[in-house]
C-alpha cells in the first residue's frame, strides 16, 4: 500500500498553507497567510476560490452536521479572534477577543461545541453561537493543537513537551505524560481503535494508548516532524515533515515513504471514507496522496487495487490475471468464503470464486466504513444506515435496530458475525455484547456482560447453532470464552495481543506473550476442564513481537503480520481438521483409527472432548484411556452401564461438572433417590434434606446414612435439622432401607 501524489504545480496560494480539511462532498479547503480559502477537487487539482479572510488566518473548520453537512465554518486568526460563518458566506459570528494572541488550533465537536486554544496557555469551549461555556484550561505555555475525545467528554491537548487529556465534567482527574524531547507539535485521536498519535520537534512520531503507555517512538528523521493524522478507519496513518509524506500501518512500521518537494507539510487531513490524504505545504501546494495498491489475499487469489478505481485479480497457482474498472473510486475490499466483496461511494460488487465476469450489484445509500463476512451472510456497516446484513446474492436480509452506537466509529474488532448471530459489543457499555439475529434482525434477550471494557469478540464458524461461542479479549488483554446463550466465561490465555477462530472448525489460534498458541477444541473446557490444557499446542515464536495481528486462520495455514509489518505463516497440524470432519459425519472408528496412527496426545484430548460434547461414550471412553484419565473412564464405565436414559444423561451432567442439571434431571424423571443420593455424595447434606422433605420420600434413608457418617468421621450431629429429623424418626432398620433401594432400582429398570 502507498500513496500516488498528486500536486498542480500551477495552481496553488501566493503564501504558506497553514490548514486543509475536508467537505461533505469529497472536496478539499485549503487556508493560507494570503488572505484565501480555496476549493480544491481531489481528481482534476483544479481549484476555486471560496472564502476572502480579513486576517491571517492559523486554522478552520467545519461543523459536520446533520447527514453530514458543513453549513457552518469557525475560522481563526493570529489576533486571537474567530468567527462562525457560513457556507454562503454570511458571518454569524465574530468574538475579537477570544484569545490574548493568535488561536493557534480550533476544533468543533460532534454535538456541537466549538474548542479553541492558542498562545495565551488557554483552552475555552463555545456554544454553537460563538457564547464562551467555560475557560476549561489556562497555563503558562502555549497549546498547540487540541483534538475532542471520541465521546466529547473530554479535549485532548498539547504543550511544551507534554500531552494532556482534560476531562469536561468538574472533578475528574485530568491524564497527561511527557510524550517529546521537544516541543509537540501535533496530536490526533483517533475515534475507531482510541489510539493517540503524536509529533515534535525531537523529529519523531509516536503511537499511544490513552493511559499514556507507549506503543510505537519512530526513530528520529532529518526534519522536524510538523503534521500527523489517523485515517478515520484507525488501520492507517499519515506522516509529514519538510519535503515528506509518510503512509504508516496504525502499529508504526512505514508503508511509502515520499519526497514532495514542496517544503513543510504543516497540517494532514483525511477524507471520511479514508483513501484520500490531503496535506498543506508551506510552499502554498496542497497535495493529494490517494491510497493504492492495498491487496487482500485468500486461498489462491491475490487483490490489489492498482488505481482509485480499478482492481488487478491474480490466481497464483495458474498464473492468470485480469483488471476490473469502477466508474467511482473503491473505498472498501473484502475477501472470504469464496466471494469478493468491493464498495465504492454509491455500489456494492459481489464477485463469486466461480463466476467473476457477473458480479451482483446493488446500491448503497451510504459510504461503507466496515464489511464482514461469514461463509452464508455478510454485512455492511454504513454511516447513517447501521448494520445491513445481505447474502451472497445481494439481497437484503435484515437491518437490526441498535441503538447507542456511533456506526462512523465502529471498530472491526467490536462487531462480529456466524451464519446465525450477529454479535456486537455495546455502544454505550463496552462491558457487554449484544446479541441479533442474522434472519430478521431482532435483538435476542440475552447478553454477555464482563467486569472489564471488552476491546475485541469474535465468532466461531461452527456450523452447529448449540455450539456457537463467542472468544473475547477484555482491557488486561486476558482472553476468554463464553458461549453465548449461556453465560460461562473462562479465562483462556493472558497477554494476548491476537486471536482468531478457524474459519470451518472449532479450533482458535492465538498470540499470548509471544508465544503462538492453538486450541484444537477449545469448547472442551464446558465438558472437562481438565482436558483444556491438553487440547492446547503451544510454540515459542520469537518473531512475533507486541503487537503482531492474526490475519486469517483458514484450513492449517495461520497469516500473521508482526509489528515491523513483515507476514508470517504458522502451519497448524491437518489432523484436527480431519477427526472434526470424522465427528460431525457420525464416524466415531474412523476417528478413533486417525488417533491411533498419529498418536498425538492433543489429538486423542480433543476427540475425548468431541465425544463427550456428542455424548458418544463408548469413544469417550477409548479417548480418555488414551489419555491415562483413569478416574474419568471408571466414571464413564458407570454410566455406560446405567440402563435409565435420564439417569445416564444426569451422570452425564454430573461429569460436566453441573450438579444442578443433574438434580433436575432426576426430579423431572422422579428419580428422587437418585438425587438425594447424589447430594449425600456430594456432602450437600441439607440439600438432600430440602428434596428428601420436599417430595416425602427416603428421609429414613437419608438419616441412616448421615449417622453413618457421622460415625465414621467420629463427628457430632451439628445441623438442627437433622437433629429433629432423628427425633422424629427415632428408629430405622438397614434391612428395610436396602429393600426399599432395591425396590427403587427396580422400578427405574421398569420404567
Amino acid at each position: 500500500m502507498r500513496f500516488k501524489i498528486k500536486v498542480n504545480e500551477n495552481t496553488k496560494h501566493a503564501d504558506i498553507c497553514t490548514s486543509v480539511k475536508w467537505g461533505l462532498n469529497n472536496e478539499a479547503y485549503s487556508l493560507s497567510d494570503d488572505y484565501t480559502i480555496l476549493k480544491w477537487d481531489p481528481n482534476s487539482l483544479e481549484s476555486s476560490k471560496f472564502v476572502d479572510l480579513e486576517g491571517y488566518g492559523t486554522d478552520f473548520d467545519f461543523l459536520q452536521g446533520q447527514r453530514g453537512s458543513t453549513d457552518l465554518l469557525a475560522i481563526a486568526f493570529s489576533d486571537g479572534s474567530f468567527i462562525l460563518q457560513q457556507k454562503t458566506g454570511k458571518v454569524e459570528k465574530k468574538e475579537k477577543e477570544a484569545h490574548k494572541g493568535a488561536i493557534i488550533s480550533i476544533k468543533w465537536s460532534v454535538d456541537g461545541s466549538l474548542a479553541t486554544c492558542g498562545e495565551d496557555g488557554a483552552l475555552k469551549i463555545w456554544s454553537k453561537t460563538g457564547i464562551i461555556r467555560s475557560n476549561l484550561v489556562q497555563i503558562d505555555k502555549p497549546i498547540y493543537c487540541i483534538v475532542w475525545s471520541p465521546d466529547n467528554d473530554g479535549i485532548l491537548y498539547c504543550s511544551d513537551k507534554m500531552i494532556y487529556i482534560k476531562p469536561l465534567q468538574a472533578g475528574q482527574k485530568q491524564v497527561q505524560w511527557k510524550a517529546h524531547d521537544g516541543l509537540v507539535l501535533k496530536v490526533d485521536w483517533n475515534h475507531t481503535n482510541n489510539l493517540i498519535l503524536s509529533c515534535g520537534e525531537d523529529c519523531k512520531y509516536k503511537v499511544f494508548d490513552t493511559y499514556g503507555r507507549l506503543l510505537f517512538a519512530s526513530a528520529p528523521y532529518d526534519y522536524v516532524i510538523t503534521s500527523v493524522a489517523w485515517s478515520p478507519n484507525g488501520d492507517y496513518f499519515a506522516v509529514g515533515a519538510y519535503d515528506m509524506l509518510r503512509l504508516c500501518d496504525k502499529t508504526g512500521w512505514t508503508y511509502s515513504f515520499h519526497k514532495t518537494n514542496q517544503g513543510s507539510i504543516l497540517n494532514i487531513a483525511w477524507t471520511s471514507d479514508g483513501t484520500i490524504c490531503a496535506g498543506a505545504a508551506g510552499n502554498g501546494s496542497v497535495i493529494f496522496g490517494h491510497v493504492v495498491e492495498r491487496c487482500i489475499t485468500y486461498d489462491k487469489w491475490e487483490i490489489t487495487l492498482t488505481e482509485d478505481n480499478k482492481i488487478q485479480i491474480i490466481d497464483l497457482i495458474d498464473e492468470m490475471n485480469s483488471e476490473f474498472d469502477f466508474k467511482e473510486r473503491v473505498i472498501n475490499m473484502s475477501m472470504k468464503y469464496n466471494n469478493l466483496i468491493i464498495t465504492t461511494s454509491s455500489h456494492c460488487y459481489i464477485y463469486s470464486f466461480r463466476n467473476w465476469n457477473t458480479p451482483y450489484i446493488f446500491d448503497i445509500r451510504d459510504s461503507v466504513s466496515q464489511i464482514c463476512q461469514c461463509a452464508n451472510y455478510f454485512c455492511l456497516v454504513e454511516v447513517s444506515s447501521g448494520i445491513m446484513v445481505y447474502n451472497y446474492e445481494g439481497r437484503l436480509i435484515s437491518n437490526p435496530k441498535i441503538q447507542g452506537t456511533k456506526f462512523e466509529h465502529l471498530s472491526h474488532k467490536k462487531i462480529a458475525i456466524s451464519n446465525d448471530l450477529l454479535a456486537l459489543v455495546d455502544g454505550g457499555n463496552n462491558k457487554v455484547v449484544k446479541f441479533y439475529e442474522m434472519n430478521s434482525g431482532k435483538a435476542l434477550n440475552f447478553t454477555v456482560e464482563h467486569s472489564l471494557e471488552i476491546l475485541e469478540i469474535n465468532l466461531n464458524q461452527t456450523e452447529m447453532i448449540g455450539e456457537r461461542k463467542l472468544a473475547f479479549v477484555d482491557q488486561n488483554r486476558d482472553l476468554h470464552i463464553t458461549p453465548v446463550h449461556k453465560k460461562d466465561i473462562v479465562k483462556l490465555a493472558a497477554m494476548t495481543d491476537s486471536f482468531l477462530w478457524n474459519e470451518k472448525f472449532d479450533m482458535l489460534c492465538a498470540i499470548s506473550d509471544q508465544r503462538f498458541v492453538v486450541w484444537y477444541y477449545p469448547t472442551s473446557v464446558y465438558v472437562d476442564r481438565d482436558l483444556l490444557e491438553q487440547v492446547k499446542v503451544s510454540k515459542e515464536c520469537t518473531d512475533l513481537t507486541r503487537n503482531s495481528q492474526i490475519l486469517s486462520f483458514q484450513d492449517t495455514m495461520v497469516q500473521i503480520r508482526r509489528k515491523d509489518g513483515a507476514i508470517m505463516t504458522q502451519s497448524v497440524s491437518p489432523y484436527p481438521a480431519l477427526l472434526f470432519e470424522a465427528c460431525e459425519r457420525g464416524k466415531w472408528e474412523k476417528a478413533i483409527k486417525l488417533c491411533r496412527y498419529v498418536k498425538e496426545h492433543t489429538l486423542w484430548a480433543a476427540l475425548a472432548g468431541l465425544s463427550l460434547q456428542f455424548k458418544e461414550l463408548n469413544t469417550a471412553e477409548i479417548a480418555l484411556a488414551a489419555i491415562e484419565a483413569a478416574d474419568k473412564v471408571l466414571f464413564i464405565q458407570k454410566i455406560i452401564n446405567v440402563e435409565s436414559e435420564k439417569a445416564k444423561s444426569a451422570l452425564l451432567a454430573l461429569f460436566f461438572k453441573r450438579p444442578q442439571e443433574a438434580e433436575n434431571i432426576y426430579t423431572q424423571a422422579k428419580l428422587y433417590y437418585r438425587a438425594i443420593k447424589m447430594n449425600i455424595k456430594l456432602y450437600k447434606w441439607e440439600r438432600a434434606l430440602d428434596l428428601a422433605i420436599q417430595y416425602n420420600v427416603h428421609q429414613d434413608t437419608l438419616l441412616a446414612y448421615r449417622q453413618k457418617y457421622l460415625e465414621l468421621t467420629g463427628q457430632q450431629e451439628t445441623i438442627p435439622r437433622f437433629e429433629k429429623l432423628a427425633y422424629d424418626i427415632k428408629k430405622y432398620d438397614w434391612v428395610e432401607i436396602k429393600n426399599k433401594i432395591k425396590q427403587e432400582k427396580a422400578r427405574e429398570q421398569q420404567s
